[in-house]
């Protein structure tokens, strides 16, 4: 029996197949350089420290681990639509008003802090405000139940600040991903 080169005429293909515009599945994005990751981990984190630093200042806790979530999309990935200014502020606004809700009628436990995160990401999709970290923000407000006259105004200003220093931080270095790509 012998093997033939060329494919026999009964299995070659009428049409032949058009070329795949698919990206390969599984590849990760190129490695940042060593200067950009070092840009995006000192900004990221002077910006966390600013908010402990603020919250030492007027004691009270400032830095919640949503907004650290928050920092990190902000300056690691500046082009994503969770990263940009309507989503980081709007979408913890939502977070806010969702948990303080949900507190308000069904107290605080784990099941009321569960329901309050679906409602929030819903909520956050429905008003094109995709944010993750302010599913987290519910989730605490449910869990901790800080007073809503001294967290929202802290949250608010918070979030501005992670917006701000991630608008500066991208001008800072010029090869930088500008940050916002949008703003509303």
């Amino acid at each position: 029996m012998s093997i033939d080169a060329a494919p026999r005429p009964d299995t070659v293909p009428l049409v032949p197949e058009a070329p795949s515009r698919r990206k390969p599945l599984g590849r990760a994005p190129a490695r940042p350089t060593p200067v950009a990751a070092f840009h995006s981990i000192s900004a990221a984190t002077a910006v966390l420290l600013g908010l402990v630093a603020i919250g030492a200042m007027i004691h009270e806790p400032v830095l919640i681990p949503p907004l650290a979530a928050s920092a990190a999309l902000v300056h690691s990935a500046p082009a994503l639509p969770l990263a940009q200014p309507r989503s980081v502020v709007i979408g913890h606004l939502i977070g806010a008003g969702v948990g303080y809700g949900v507190l308000a009628a069904a107290g605080s436990s784990p099941w009321a802090a569960a329901v309050a995160a679906g409602v929030t990401l819903a909520l956050n999709m429905t008003a094109r405000t995709p944010h993750s970290p302010a599913c987290a923000t519910a989730v605490v407000i449910v869990l901790q139940a800080p007073a809503p006259a001294r967290f929202v105004p802290l949250l608010l200003g918070a979030t501005v600040l992670l917006v701000i220093t991630g608008y500066a931080g991208s001008r800072i270095r010029r090869t930088a991903v500008r940050y916002p790509a949008y703003w509303w």
